[in-house]
């Protein structure tokens, strides 16, 4: 199997999963790779539960598509994430229920929107700064996600959902979800005060395991 063949299967795989467990529903949501010369990335309107490796969109290292499916309109979003980072390997969007609802909380802190609550979010997920809102693939949301690309694994779109970026699409997918299911703890025990991690417990997070916090 060559490796474009085997980052098919995995954005396959990884988008059923998603869809499967509740992590985006209908045709929202999106997931890309990075390829030796260029990009693979979910056609447009299309169902993350039901792909087929071969209909996913090709583009070049110049963003032309060459063969699939039409691409996703956010693969200029996607681009410029790689663009930012050349260590990256994979982006994926989803419209996650508890991160979107959390945008739309009062009093959210736009610099990160969740506490650092347990020491797999501040690992896997780390800080998530919030993206003032603009449309569905508006240009100018490029701008405003790429000064957080080096220094976070992700990003929550205001009223849309989280983009999270890594080596590799299964591994974008780990960290969103570690910070969908943060989200959830959040609302879960929102009516108490909860207890964070202390600066110094955040500190040998990011000293033992390269948390981007």
């Amino acid at each position: 199997m060559t490796r474009e063949s085997a980052l098919r299967e995995e954005i396959c795989r990884v988008g059923r999963s998603l869809f499967e467990r509740g992590y985006t529903v209908g045709t929202a949501g999106n997931i890309s790779a990075r390829l030796e010369d260029g990009f693979l990335i979910t056609p447009t309107d299309a169902c993350l539960g039901t792909l087929d490796p071969a209909r996913l969109a090709k583009l070049d290292a110049a963003g032309v598509q060459v063969s699939g499916d039409r691409a996703s309109k956010t693969i200029l979003l996607h681009r410029a994430i790689y663009a930012a980072d050349p260590a990256l390997g994979g982006v994926v969007h989803t419209h996650s229920t508890h991160l979107v609802a959390l945008s739309l909380t009062p009093g959210v802190d736009p610099a990160n929107i969740l506490p650092p609550l347990t020491p797999y979010h501040v690992m896997k997920a780390g800080r998530i700064p919030l993206i003032p809102y603009r449309r569905p693939g508006a240009p100018e949301v490029i701008d405003l996600v790429r000064p957080h690309v080096a220094a976070c694994r992700g990003v929550m779109l205001a009223r849309i959902g989280p983009t999270f970026w890594h080596d590799g699409p299964a591994s974008a997918s780990a960290a969103l979800e570690e910070a969908e299911e943060t989200a959830k703890l959040w609302f879960l025990t929102r009516g108490a005060r909860l207890p964070e991690l202390d600066a110094a417990a955040v500190d040998e997070l990011r000293g033992t395991f390269g948390a981007k916090w």
